[in-house]
């Protein structure tokens, strides 16, 4: 048997070419066509940290109380202002931005038992032109510690002239909590409730987010557009005596950085 080592030697340098090319070449992603090309990857991050505001160029506009969602403003209109302007919300990161004035109207002095309603809350720029009184509230801490909201009345019913509207009672119905928040809406709230008028000063505990709750912007509602007109009543005896003036209190809503305690609806 004749063994040619010319070509022995041939296919031998050939197999070691190919193994050392492989233990020095780096590798290469194969592109259509038989190409290769290089590729290295280096990561970066992106940053992004908020702040509670704290000025008055913070101060959040009223919402729908029925869409909070929705991008165009209302204008509320105040019924207790000459021009119908409400005054501004307070400003800060928890603030309350809006709440209802109260209109009962024009009644006619009787001796019997009345209960009047307040009107619904009229709005200027809104597709129904009327909806459900409300208070408006925003927690933008950025903690989501919890909140309290109260209410009071700052003494009974009084006429122009200094008389009393002795018995007088507000009674608000059908409370309900909105928010386009992705936050877990306040888990204390009261559905009615009735408004002290014997001179203690004493607030309502009216809504209340537990830690974990009530980041954003919420509304307590009274009714929806349609019952935003029945749901706050003035009770007034038919015993009392009327005089044939203006009567008018006022209400202060207060917002504090209280937690709410417990976690179902409150009953009234």
């Amino acid at each position: 048997m004749k063994i040619n080592f010319k070509t022995l030697g041939i296919a031998a340098t050939m197999v070691t070419g190919f193994v050392l090319a492989g233990g020095v070449t780096p590798s290469f992603a194969e592109e259509e066509g038989g190409g290769s090309k290089k590729e290295a990857n280096y990561d970066t991050k992106a940053i992004l940290t908020f702040k509670p505001g704290d000025g008055k160029d913070d101060i959040t506009k009223p919402v729908d109380p029925t869409d909070p969602g929705k991008i165009d403003p209302v204008e509320p209109v105040d019924p207790t202002e000459p021009d119908g302007k409400p005054k501004p919300g307070t400003p800060g990161p928890l603030s309350i931005d809006y709440a209802s004035g109260l209109d009962f109207g024009e009644q006619k002095i009787t001796s019997t038992n009345q209960v009047y309603k307040a009107k619904a809350q009229k709005f200027g720029k809104r597709e129904k032109p009327e909806g459900p009184n409300y208070v408006q509230v925003t927690d933008n801490r950025g903690t989501e510690t919890g909140w309290s909201l109260q209410v009071k009345q700052n003494g009974q019913f009084k006429s122009e002239s200094g008389k009393e509207l002795e018995g007088a009672e507000i009674t608000f119905k059908n409370a309900w909590v909105n928010t386009a928040s992705a936050s877990k809406k306040p888990s204390i709230f009261k559905e009615s409730f009735t408004l002290k008028t014997d001179g203690t000063g004493v607030a309502e505990n009216i809504m209340s987010a537990k830690a974990g709750e009530g980041a954003g912007t919420y509304v307590l509602a009274f009714g929806d557009d349609a019952t935003g007109g029945e749901s706050i009543e003035l009770s007034v005896p038919g015993k009392t005596t009327k005089y044939a003036e203006k009567y008018s209190t006022s209400l202060t809503w207060t917002l504090t950085d209280t937690p709410g305690q417990g976690g179902v609806t409150e009953p009234e």
